[in-house]
């Protein structure tokens, strides 16, 4: 039962009429008109109304009869219908007033019902279907047990045409509803009712602008369905028809949440009086929704597409590195999509462009793609090729500035599920570079970070990557899918482990073997030259300080311990104040499940195998990894990235449903 709408005044003269909703309960005023000498009254119905007595058991008891309550102690009538009225005042509540002598009535009071569904009904049960009167509709609940509806942004594109469907004002395709939420509309009672009266869909002024409403009527033609609330139309009288006693709406999210924008929206319905000059509204019902997040996926989810551009440059085309990326995609049974030339205007950097991710509502899930403000060859490769039917399309750009390089997303990631401490990340937690803490370093544009924020389900930690030259944090960390129990492990580039491990090969007798052993286009390094180089071991601790206050920053926000991280040997040499790879960089590999494409490192040979992808392979192959290390150094490396940065991967979603956590 919803709270007490309002009392409904009585006369002894004539009858009085009224509208109730039914299952809401009505205050009756028996006290406004009472005969002279009447110190106790009773109070009887139509079948079809409930009457309740509601009163202080301290102050009164309750009449064995049940006929005859006092007039002086606060005893309050409250009627509820509980079935819609065929006719209009098909209802009688009647109330007899005695005096206390034991002779008939003093005088009567009449009131005539009638009885109307009204009721705004969403998928509050986050089941994939709507469900009347289903609990509080208001309130939207996080959590296993929670509730609440669910709003998609429908950023994908289901008609032909160059833009999202949620700049549609028109429906353009039936296909579109499904990525729409239903909503009924309860409208029954009789149809002479509504001559005098009329119901009102309304969202607030904010509400309107994120959000548009369709009315469905029945046909399978496009006409059939109207835009009935959206930007510039707040509110919507409704027209029923005769006899109707329900009406479909599908309701559309314009906007992800941001900083402007908690995510939840409201519509209600109102019941309003149109008789007399002024208008009454007498009932009103609203329902919640949440806008769903964009949500990112991890390395550990297993990949569904891999893509990679095609380029050409001083060194020719890069047709040996693709050849390697199909043949690493067909052993991870993932499909390769490779972006020619005439789409990336010679942009290889396809990492830092774009992020792949999700939405997801009971009724409906599909990816979405996260265009980067960073605009460069590939600037239009998103929203042209990749938005499509049920292929999601959002972005951010930057107003008044250009784009930094700490904006591009190969300084976006995000790590598995973790727990730390009591708390748990049921999707991970974003990762994104920016400068030393109250440093005035560069960071990744504010658009991005406050949108990463708003989704609330994957917290976003900023790292420190400002050290590097380009500053991404795919330069020093990645996360890999393990089989045991931990399910993944953290890889981190570590100056030291290749101090040690050149050491040790020193110790073992191999000073001689050289670094860049068999690459026409760069000098050799012997090991007893790299370890003599004052400056590459100096520079090399200055990285490894960088990376080490990563370290403890992950541990301590991802619940992570030591046996959680592999070190990964790796070297750098600072150009300036900056930090770059002085051989390509490991940790930069593209990962596909077990499958782990590493950028071939060149070092030393001894007895004719490399002894860093020896370490390596000595390091991820007991997790149950496959290493193939590929050669990106012409194509990629020199140009100061790696395979990661010149790869793209979409995932599969979560199984767990966000709505699930509780951020």
């Amino acid at each position: 039962m919803m709270a007490p709408q309002r009392a409904v005044q009585l006369s002894l003269k004539k009858p009085t009429h009224a509208v109730c909703v039914v299952g809401v309960e009505t205050l009756v005023d028996v006290y406004s008109d009472v005969p002279k000498g009447a110190n106790t009254f009773g109070v009887s119905g139509s079948s079809e109304v409930k009457i309740y007595m509601v009163y202080d058991p301290a102050r009164v008891a309750e009449p064995a009869s049940r006929a005859h309550w006092p007039l002086d102690a606060n005893v309050d009538v409250v009627v509820a219908a509980d079935t819609v009225s065929k006719n209009l005042n098909d209802l009688k509540v009647k109330v007899s007033y005695f005096g206390s002598q034991e002779a008939g009535a003093l005088g009567h009071s009449v009131l005539y019902l009638t009885s109307v569904d009204v009721s705004l009904d969403v998928d509050t049960g986050r089941t994939g279907k709507v469900k009347k009167g289903s609990g509080d509709k208001e309130t939207w609940r996080w959590g296993s047990g929670g509730s609440g509806a669910i709003l998609l942004v429908n950023c994908d594109r289901d008609a032909r045409g160059s833009r999202e469907d949620l700049h549609d004002r028109h429906l353009r395709s039936l296909e579109d509803l499904q990525d729409m939420s239903p909503m009924v509309l309860s409208c029954g009672g009789p149809d002479e009712l509504f001559e005098s009266h009329k119901l009102v869909l309304k969202a607030s002024l904010p509400d309107s602008r994120r959000l548009r409403v369709f009315c469905a009527r029945g046909g399978t033609s496009l006409s059939d369905y109207k835009q009935v609330l959206g930007p510039y139309h707040q509110d919507y009288e409704v027209e029923r028809l005769p006899g109707e006693s329900h009406i479909q709406f599908y309701v559309e999210g314009l906007v992800f949440p941001d900083t402007d924008f908690s995510g939840l929206v409201s519509l209600s319905v109102s019941l309003v009086g149109t008789e007399g000059l002024l208008e009454v509204s007498l009932f009103t019902d609203s329902v919640s929704f949440r806008v769903a997040p964009w949500i990112m996926t991890p390395n550990t989810q297993p990949p569904l597409e891999l893509y990679v551009c095609s380029v050409t440059d001083v060194h020719g085309r890069n047709d040996k590195f693709l050849d390697a990326m199909a043949h690493l995609a067909l052993k991870a049974d993932c499909k390769l999509v490779v972006c020619p030339r005439v789409e990336n205007n010679n942009d290889r950097w396809i990492q830092d462009e774009m992020e792949f991710g999700y939405i997801d509502a009971p009724h409906k899930s599909f990816p979405v793609v996260f265009d980067s403000p960073r605009n460069r060859g590939l600037r239009d490769f998103a929203l042209k090729k990749i938005l499509g039917p049920d292929f999601g399309y959002v972005t951010r750009e930057i107003q008044f500035a250009g784009a930094s390089g700490l904006d591009s997303f190969g300084n976006l990631d995000v790590s598995p599920p973790v727990r730390v401490g009591s708390k748990e990340y049921p999707l991970g937690r974003i990762l994104i570079g920016g400068s030393f803490p109250k440093s005035s370093g560069r960071r990744m544009a504010r658009v991005v970070r406050d949108f990463l924020q708003a989704q609330q389900v994957q917290a976003p930690i900023e790292l420190y990557s400002d050290w590097l030259s380009v500053g991404h944090i795919d330069e020093f960390l990645s996360f890999v899918p393990t089989s045991d129990q931990k399910g993944f492990r953290l890889l981190l580039a570590s100056p030291s482990a290749c101090l040690e491990l050149f050491q040790e090969k020193k110790e073992e007798g191999y000073g001689e073997a050289a670094q860049f052993d068999g690459l026409k286009h760069k000098a050799k390094r012997s090991i007893n030259d790299m370890l003599a180089d004052r400056h590459l071991r100096r520079d090399s601790m200055h990285v490894q300080k960088c990376i080490d206050w990563n370290r403890e920053l992950l541990k301590r926000e991802l619940g992570l311990s030591e046996s959680d991280i592999v070190d990964i040997p790796q070297l750098f040499f600072l150009k300036g104040a900056y930090a770059e790879a002085f051989f390509p960089d490991m940790v930069n590999m593209v990962v596909l499940g077990k499958y782990l494409g590493i950028p071939k490192p060149f070092g030393p040979l001894i007895n004719g195998r490399c002894c860093l992808e020896e370490k390596v392979r000595s390091l991820l192959e007991p997790l149950g990894l496959r290493c193939v290390f590929i050669d990106d150094f012409l194509s990629y490396h020199q140009l100061l990235g790696e395979i990661h940065c010149g790869t793209n991967v979409r995932r599969k979603p979560f199984t767990f449903r966000w709505w699930n956590s509780v951020p």
